[in-house]
C-alpha cells in the first residue's frame, strides 16, 4: 500500500512521500525496509536512529523524525488499526460440518459457521454470523447473540447468556460450577447446588483458558467491553464493569465487585465479597484483602496506596543495613550507661 493511501485511511496526517511503498508492519526495532513502525514509549527513541523501516507513526506533539511519518493523536490505536489494513480477520464461510451435532430444537442465525466436532445441545439460541470453530460445546438452554466467535474447545455451560460480538479465545469455560462447599458435622463437604448462571455483555473478549464461574444463585456478570486475560478465574456471583481489564492469572474469590475502567495488572488476587471502585488499578501481584477506593493506585500485599507501598519498599530494602544501625546504637546506649 502506498503510504498516502494508509494515512488517508487512518486520518492521520502525512509528512513526506506519499508514495513510499509499505509491505507491512512491525516494531520500531525489528522493522526493515517496506515496512511502517510506530513510537510511543520513549524508550525506543534512540532506536530512531537506527530503524530500517521506510515510515513511522508517531504522535503529533512528537519532536521532527528522519523517516516519512503519519502524525496521529493516538499512535498506538493507529498502529493497531494499520495492522488490521495488512493482516485482516479471517473470513468463515457459512455452513455446518458434518461432524457437528446440533440439537433439534436449538436456533442458528443465518450466516453461521459451526466446525467440526462442535455441539449445540437443547434450546440453545445463537444469533447471526456467528463462528464456533471446532471442538465448540454448548450446552442446553444458552443464549448468544450476533457475531460470535468462539475458537477451539470453549464451552458455555447451561443457561448462560452471552451478548453481541463477543470473541472467545481457546479453552475458555462460561458458567462452570462455583467453588461452593458447606461443611458437614462429620466434616466432610457437601457440594452446593450451583443453580444461578453467567452473563457476558456486547464486546467481552475472553482470552485463553479462562473461566468464569456460574453463580450459586443469581449471576456472575461481565460487563460490556471488558477484556480478560489468559488463565484468568472469575469466582461465582463477581460483578466486572464495563470497559474494565483483568491481566494474565488474576483471581476474583466469590462475590468481588470490580467497577468500570479498572485495571488490574497481573497475579492480582482479590479475597472476595469486597468492592473495588470505578477506575482502580492494582498494580502486578497486588494482594486485596478490602475495598479499594475509586481512581485508586494500590499495591503489594496487603495491597495499599502505591505512594505508600513504594516507601515501604524503600524501607524494606534498606533493613538489613537499619538493623546494623539499630544493634550499634544499642551496644553504644549499653556502654555510655555502663560508664556513668
Amino acid at each position: 500500500m502506498k503510504l498516502g493511501y494508509i494515512a488517508e485511511t487512518l486520518g492521520c496526517a502525512l509528512e513526506g512521500d506519499a508514495n513510499v511503498e509499505i509491505t507491512g508492519v512491525a516494531g520500531i526495532e525489528e522493522a526493515r525496509a517496506g515496512e511502517l513502525t510506530f513510537l510511543v514509549n520513549r524508550k525506543y527513541r534512540p532506536a530512531l536512529a537506527t530503524t530500517q523501516a521506510s515510515a513511522i507513526v508517531v504522535g503529533k506533539e512528537a519532536g521532527a523524525v528522519r523517516l516519512p511519518s503519519l502524525r496521529s493523536d493516538n499512535p498506538y490505536l493507529d498502529f493497531a488499526r494499520a495492522i488490521e489494513l495488512f493482516h485482516p480477520t479471517p473470513k468463515f464461510a457459512a455452513g455446518i460440518h458434518p461432524t457437528a451435532v446440533i440439537a433439534k430444537s436449538a436456533k442458528i442465525g443465518a450466516g453461521a459457521h459451526i466446525g467440526p466436532y462442535c455441539f449445540v445441545d437443547e434450546d440453545v439460541e445463537i444469533g447471526r454470523n456467528a463462528v464456533l470453530h471446532s471442538f465448540v460445546v454448548i450446552y442446553r438452554g444458552a443464549k448468544i447473540g450476533d457475531d460470535f466467535f468462539a475458537h477451539a474447545h470453549a464451552c458455555i455451560r447451561e443457561r448462560c447468556r452471552i451478548g453481541h460480538r463477543v470473541l472467545l479465545q481457546n479453552g475458555v469455560v462460561l458458567g462452570s460450577d462455583g467453588y461452593g462447599f458447606a461443611k458437614r458435622a462429620d466434616g466432610r463437604w457437601h457440594k452446593i447446588r450451583q443453580a444461578g448462571i453467567t452473563v457476558i455483555d456486547d464486546d467481552v473478549e475472553i482470552q485463553a483458558q479462562s473461566a468464569i464461574d456460574r453463580a450459586t444463585i443469581g449471576e456472575t456478570h461481565i460487563g460490556r467491553g471488558a477484556k480478560i486475560d489468559n488463565f484468568v478465574q472469575v469466582g461465582h456471583a463477581c460483578k466486572v464493569g464495563e470497559d474494565t481489564m483483568l491481566c494474565g492469572q488474576v483471581g476474583l474469590a466469590g462475590t468481588t465487585r470490580v467497577g468500570k475502567r479498572c485495571i488490574l495488572a497481573g497475579q492480582v488476587g482479590a479475597a472476595g465479597h469486597l468492592t473495588i471502585g470505578d477506575g482502580a488499578t492494582l498494580t502486578a501481584q497486588s494482594g486485596v484483602p478490602s475495598d479499594v477506593p475509586a481512581g485508586a493506585v494500590y499495591s503489594g500485599y496487603p495491597a495499599m496506596d502505591n505512594l505508600a507501598w513504594r516507601k515501604s519498599v524503600a524501607v524494606f530494602n534498606r533493613l538489613p543495613d537499619l538493623q546494623r544501625e539499630l544493634r550499634d546504637l544499642r551496644a553504644e546506649v549499653a556502654r555510655l550507661r555502663g560508664s556513668e
